[in-house]
């Protein structure tokens, strides 16, 4: 957490705004993906509530905060109450051990632009992602409702299922850089293309040395599979309302089901930091490093505090930029595409991506066994 008081409150405060980002982000999302729905569907979307419907959003939050409080008579209390809670901490915990931008340097303080620096970064955020599945069955098994139940049992499946490709689809990304590390990886994608092949160096000036040019089969496999974990169409079987009401939150209404949307758009949120970070260079400023940030900012201010805190301002707005543009491609294949049938649903996890998933682990090895010899 730090060395003394003053470390310990700004890694504190790091936390909690990290945090409310989140949160604070997921209004401004639900406009986003309203919007974006009436413009594909050729409707208007929200207009009569403010500028834009922008003060839509805190009607919705009225309306959720102000609704009877409703619990079914056949619900278990414990699990009914607490998997709504439960549906926003993994997402919370995974979203703060990404890195938002480059370190801070303060004087003899070095601050990381995340909530906290986990050496095994891409382990802890994929174990904490997985939780998720016991807060969908928590949800159907607690609300005493069968079609609740149904649909916890497909939505926990299906994310067991996709849970699997997903995981071997970064493992090549992971040999490759050599490291757990979410920093490091960002490290190691900055500058120009550039790597080490049977001795020599093999470098190009126009492509940024992102790991999508050298895994394009992970990257898609990647964000693919985090369709089907965040429960997005056309994964969203769990909320399939003609054969299933609502899915495994059919009995929740309120505040409580507004937990289950935060959840649902945090892990989206997490999984567009995941593709910025693996495949987009994460923070990085394409065609630059660091360093040369770093420098520019200081030929306009004598202080190196304020260039240092410049540069991760630069490297924060990139990294935000990078997310948005993966979370409109949620938003955008939600209302493009059609929702798959069950049985297509799990044919794809294990007879098409779990396969390539597996054969990419495997061609990535052989690659990296070959190149990195000069025989």
């Amino acid at each position: 957490m730090g060395s003394d008081a003053f470390e310990i409150t700004v890694n504190c405060i790091k936390l909690v705004l990290v945090f409310l980002l989140m949160v604070q982000a997921v209004p401004i999302l639900v406009w986003l993906e309203r919007r974006g729905s009436g413009f594909i569907q050729n409707r208007f979307g929200p207009n009569r509530v403010g500028p834009l419907g922008l003060m839509q959003l805190l009607a919705d939050a009225v309306k959720f905060l102000t609704k009877e409080e409703f619990s079914p008579k056949a619900a278990t209390k414990l699990l009914f109450y607490a998997a709504p809670v439960f549906a926003l901490i993994p997402g919370t915990l995974g979203f703060a051990a990404i890195p938002l931008g480059s370190p801070l340097k303060w004087g003899d303080y070095t601050f990381a632009i995340q909530g906290y620096d986990i050496g095994v970064g891409i382990v802890f955020i994929l174990g904490v992602s997985s939780l998720a599945a016991y807060t969908i069955l928590m949800a159907g098994w607690g609300s005493g409702n069968k079609y609740a139940l149904m649909g916890a049992l497909r939505a926990s499946a299906q994310t067991i299922s996709y849970e699997l490709a997903l995981g071997l689809s970064i493992v090549g990304i992971i040999m490759m850089y050599g490291t757990f590390n979410l920093s490091e990886m960002i490290a190691a994608q900055q500058g120009t293309m550039h790597f080490q092949a049977f001795g020599n160096t093999i470098a190009t000036s126009w492509l940024p040395n992102w790991g999508i040019f050298y895994q394009p089969l992970a990257a898609v496999l990647f964000f693919a599979a985090t369709f089907a974990e965040s429960n997005r169409l056309p994964f969203d079987l769990a909320e399939g309302e003609a054969e299933l009401v609502a899915g495994f939150h059919t009995e929740y209404g309120g505040f409580k089901m507004l937990l289950f949307f935060i959840g649902e758009y945090g892990h989206m949120m997490v999984a567009s930091g995941l593709m910025a970070t693996f495949f987009l260079g994460g923070y990085n400023i394409p065609y630059t490093t660091t360093e040369q940030v770093y420098q520019f900012f200081l030929g306009f201010v004598e202080s190196a505090n304020a260039a240092s805190a410049l540069t991760s301002l630069a490297h924060f707005i990139m990294f935000t930029v990078k997310l948005g543009i993966f979370l409109w491609i949620f938003i955008w294949v939600r209302w493009t595409l059609p929702r798959f049938r069950y049985d297509q649903l799990m044919d794809l996890g294990w007879k098409t991506m779990l396969p390539w998933a597996l054969a990419n682990t495997i061609l990535s090895a052989l690659v990296i066994f070959a190149v990195s010899h000069s025989w």
